[in-house]
């Protein structure tokens, strides 16, 4: 039956003869689309939109859907006219989830419902996708119905903003193309060994001294540097503004401060949070290094817990990311401070993991109970599973796919985000002119992911909430090579956290997101188009 309604979406996409006919052919793939009896609707000037809820939520969506038909086909719809056909924006309690949406096609009018208010912006989504790319006096669509939902209930991006700083003009920009997507959560990575890029009133010197980096290395660790100082940070109100633009379009921030390691920033500001004290600088190069925070001093937590007390008053999300990874223990084998706290909780050595792999759990699961307080809970990098973290824990799988697994054994949530998939800093095909991170991800294998198996175990069913990629910048250094990583991957890693995985299939994908990248030309996306040429 379900291959019998894919041939059926086939076959309605297909019906689009015409430039200017709409193409249900999207990206993601609807789960079921089905063509209907009956005349088309011809979208024209005339055509109105009308939002049957009056909330700011579905009057936004309304706005949107009218900015979208203006954008792709030049059409501006007449507000005041009532005899035309209509476009219906409503909420339907009837549908299950909470991001689900039906849009039902006929001559008269095209209704899109939604059980919320977000299910109705994915079907305006799905909408915007099928119309034709090119100026027109009116646009055809086949009767149809469409019934859609999402597979996972997380689907996120990364974007690394700490090792190169990117303006605000970008994140709205890169907020838009998650939105297009279908992509709910924008993960912003924010601190780094080479850069403090995060407001923080009782911490001052955090971007006085901790935005800025001297110089920076030149190509992949060559011992040459630049000679040019680099930094900038996010004001509060430019990152409360970012969470407003994103939950515009339904997507949650949620933000990174990453501890104990990757923080040189904050050790040259305040080195008395080190284990030795300092002097540190702001890291001019890539990598892990031995310097992290001091876990037995007591001024260390209370940094911790101060700073994210002014985060969670910018970020409303649920989750708090607070890294964990790359995190070397080598300063507290030998920090008098560091070891008296092992002594003093009794920590040892177990499962194969360190006593000092047991202090950076309870530094991980105090700084959990201190934002449980506060009504959030903490995501982390995998390396957290090296000790008894909290329960209320989330996992982020990256070294491969084993963290998420071992967190469902555990009782742990997991988001699935292994380097093999869904790391965008990789080469995409061999290319010696540039220089990137290495390794090498092309699309279709971005695109063959399954992150949950028929054949999982229950324990990963439950557990596994969706998929992220992620894009670290040692060596992205502006728009256009960002978007260039992060485009058509991002699209393939969206279809998987979208639709069911017997529907995925690449061919067809190709042929969808050739057309979508249509509109990453018109937006000036300079995106990799090895994926749209013809195989020799």
């Amino acid at each position: 039956m379900k291959k019998i309604l894919l041939s059926v979406a086939l076959m309605v996409a297909s019906i689009s003869l015409h430039a200017t006919d709409a193409n249900y052919q999207v990206v993601p793939l609807p789960q079921s689309v089905t063509a209907e009896k009956g005349a088309p609707f011809v979208l024209e000037v005339f055509t109105s939109i009308n939002v049957a809820s009056k909330d700011d939520a579905m009057r936004r969506n309304g706005e949107f859907l009218k900015q979208y038909i203006t954008e792709a086909t030049g059409i501006t719809l007449d507000d005041q006219n009532k005899k035309g056909n209509t476009i219906i924006l409503k909420l339907n309690p009837k549908i299950e989830n909470e991001e689900g949406y039906v849009i039902t096609i006929k001559a008269k009018t095209i209704t899109i419902e939604g059980k919320t208010p977000r299910g109705v912006f994915y079907g305006v989504q799905t909408l915007r996708k099928s119309l034709p790319l090119e100026k027109a006096k009116s646009v055809t669509f086949p009767a149809a119905r469409i019934v859609d939902y999402p597979r996972f209930g997380y689907r996120g991006t990364m974007l690394d903003c700490a090792r190169h700083y990117f303006k605000m003009d970008f994140i709205k920009e890169f907020i838009d193309m998650l939105a297009l997507h279908n992509i709910n959560t924008f993960h912003w990575h924010l601190t780094e060994d080479q850069g403090w890029r995060v407001q923080i009133d009782r911490y001052p010197k955090l971007t006085e001294i901790g935005s800025k980096r001297a110089q920076t290395v030149i190509g992949r660790m060559t011992g040459l540097y630049d000679d040019t100082p680099y930094g900038g940070y996010y004001t509060k109100d430019e990152m409360r503004e970012v969470v407003k633009y994103a939950a515009d379009r339904y997507i949650t921030v949620i933000p990174e401060i990453d501890m104990p390691g990757h923080m040189l920033g904050a050790l040259a500001a305040y080195p008395e949070l080190g284990c030795t004290g300092g002097p540190y600088k702001v890291a001019e190069q890539w990598g892990v290094f031995p310097d992290i925070l001091c876990a037995g001093n007591p001024k260390t937590y209370e940094f911790v817990n101060n700073v994210l007390d002014e985060i969670v008053d910018i970020f409303p999300s649920k989750y708090i990311h607070i890294g964990g990874d790359e995190a070397p223990r080598v300063r507290w084998q030998h920090c008098p401070r560091c070891q008296a706290e092992i002594k003093r909780l009794g920590l040892k050595g177990s499962n194969g993991f360190s006593a000092e792999a047991q202090l950076q759990a309870y530094f991980m699961n105090q700084v959990a109970k201190h934002l449980e307080s506060k009504g959030r809970n903490i995501i982390g990098w995998d390396e957290i599973l090296e000790g008894d973290v909290d329960k209320g824990t989330t996992v982020m799988s990256w070294r491969g796919v084993n963290g998420g697994i071992e967190a469902a054994k555990r009782g742990l949530d997991a988001i699935m985000t292994p380097t093999t998939y869904y790391y965008l800093d990789f080469y995409q095909k061999p290319d010696n002119r540039m220089i990137l991170i290495g390794n090498m991800l092309p699309v279709e294998t971005t695109y063959s992911y399954n992150p949950v198996p028929d054949d999982a175990a229950p324990e990963l069913k439950k557990h596994v909430k969706g998929v992220q990629a992620n894009l670290w910048t040692e060596y992205i250094i502006g728009r256009d090579l960002a978007f260039f990583q992060i485009l058509p991957r991002v699209a393939a890693m969206a279809e998987t956290a979208w639709t069911e995985n017997n529907k995925k299939d690449f061919a067809s994908f190709k042929t969808r997101e050739t057309r979508l990248n249509e509109l990453y030309k018109h937006f000036g996306w300079k995106t990799c188009q090895d994926l749209y040429k013809e195989k020799k």
